[in-house]
């Protein structure tokens, strides 16, 4: 039977097993609008039951050999790589990634799995000196409920980054994917970790509407909550979690910059900034969404960018080779081309692109903006880059600052005036002659500013971080004597 055979999990969410849910929604392919499946609900009275029975099982998973749960890791791992082909059918036509990103995002699966394998037996603590006659020692115990809320856009890694090294730690999890995505954002994860061995009640599977948003968060059991996505919710879930005193590990948006200086390669550093603005259709948190290049470059390498913008096919990922999929939904799509056109209508130039084409919308670049255009102002999440020139170091650093953002920038050309222009920027990530999609399971990932919280994924240090707490511990020899 396939991994991912809709009689196992179609109408059902999964919480002790697959249960059957009061409530159903479509799963749509949205190249097509064709309904795939029928994906079941969960409710917040689920959430209720489900954090009951998670805390429970937690403290009997806790207990497991740090040897089992890394077992249950490194299976996980092997099922993804056996059903890779599967899975990645279903981030295509679910996720609209083009093939090459599903098989990329699979494999960032199976590394993060592996690389969390190696977590129950990572040194999780330290020796302390003391002044007194005794042992003093900090050890990190689980968290103990962990809810993990992820987005549609890199559906399955970015819940399985939260989901693996939470499970690896000793903590049960509530997820919660993005109603676009349960298959490829829940279902998979729920069916590989089912299969691999993961002992009931540890995992549950929670899809839903906000309201159960809002009970995964507000579950008493819940200590820690990790969440992917936009700022606006970002900010309402760290709001959320500060009244009950759950700590929030918040993974936001980012308008993120690519600056190309004085020198640098242009055709590399135009194939680069494609890659960044339009790979996904653009819908990354770390995607190129400013390009700001030394004037001596600016012509000829907005030239190059919209060259290549225009030879990019846009439609089916699921029927033609194309570079670019789908928008999401019609909301995001009508929403990407809003700003596009908004901001030609405030003076910009379209140099390529500014089409709807079916689904999906054409790799962009606009040029001739001012910085308070809402297109070099916004997160877009679609294909667009735009483009502006600088002239001094000093002035690229203030550009790549004047931004409520701070994820990840890169940087091309002479290494030496990058390095000096890195440490001028404040950014969670700077990446020296490569572009600003970049993602490995044992990096630390996060922003700063409007980005979020900081790194609380990837590495070990990142992970026992952001999913345990430290316990103080001390060993005497004797009882000791009190003036009481």
């Amino acid at each position: 039977m396939a991994l991912l055979d809709s009689e196992v999990w179609g109408k059902k969410f999964f919480s002790d097993g697959w249960r059957a849910a009061s409530a159903e929604q479509p799963v749509v392919e949205p190249a097509t609008g064709e309904q795939l499946a029928t994906a079941g609900l969960a409710t917040a009275e689920d959430v209720g039951r489900a954090a009951a029975r998670a805390a429970e099982a937690q403290r009997a998973w806790a207990a497991t050999s740090p040897q089992r749960r890394a077992a249950v890791l490194r299976r996980a791992g092997e099922l993804l790589t056996e059903h890779a082909a599967e899975v990645e059918d279903w981030l295509v036509r679910e996720a609209g990634s083009v093939r090459a990103k599903a098989a990329f995002e699979v494999q960032l699966a199976v590394g993060e799995c592996f690389e969390c394998a190696g977590l129950p037996t990572h040194p999780q603590g330290e020796v302390l000196t003391s002044e007194d006659a005794r042992w003093s020692l900090a050890r990190r115990r689980p968290a103990g409920v962990v809810s993990v809320i992820a987005p549609f856009n890199f559906p399955l890694i970015l819940g399985l980054r939260s989901v693996a090294p939470a499970l690896a730690l000793g903590n049960a999890v509530l997820l919660k994917p993005d109603p676009r995505t349960t298959v490829s954002g829940g279902v998979v994860i729920a069916r590989v970790l089912e299969e691999a061995g993961l002992p009931a009640g540890v995992l549950h599977l929670l899809p839903g509407d906000g309201s159960v948003g809002r009970a995964v968060v507000e579950a008493p059991e819940v200590r820690v909550v990790s969440f992917t996505g936009s700022t606006p919710v970002g900010r309402a879930i760290g709001e959320q979690a500060g009244r009950l005193l759950k700590r929030a590990h918040l993974e936001l948006g980012g308008n993120n910059a690519l600056v190309v200086l004085e020198g640098a390669d242009v055709r590399k550093a135009a194939s680069a900034g494609a890659f960044g603005s339009y790979l996904h259709q653009g819908q990354i948190c770390m995607t190129t969404g400013r390009h700001i290049v030394h004037e001596s470059l600016l012509e000829e390498y907005t030239a190059a960018l919209a060259a290549k913008a225009a030879a990019l096919p846009v439609g089916d990922p699921a029927r033609e080779e194309v570079a670019l999929g789908p928008i999401i939904d019609r909301k995001q799509l009508e929403r990407v081309h809003g700003i596009v056109t908004d901001s030609v209508a405030a003076g910009a130039t379209l140099a390529a692109g500014g089409e709807i084409v079916g689904a999906g919308y054409r790799a962009t670049v606009l040029t001739g903006l001012t910085t308070d255009m809402p297109a070099w102002r916004e997160e877009i999440f679609g294909p667009v880059a735009p483009v502006i020139g600088f002239s001094t170091l000093e002035e690229a650093a203030r550009i790549v600052n004047d931004c409520e953002y701070g994820l990840s920038v890169g940087i091309l050309g002479d290494v030496g005036t990058a390095m000096k222009l890195a440490d001028r920027i404040d950014s969670g990530k700077v990446h020296i002659n490569e572009q600003t999609v970049n993602d490995e399971p044992n990096a630390p990932f996060g922003g700063v500013k409007a980005s979020g919280t900081g790194s609380r994924f990837g590495g070990a240090a990142a992970n026992v971080e952001a999913f345990t707490e430290t316990q103080w511990v001390t060993v005497r020899p004797d009882i000791a004597d009190y003036p009481f």
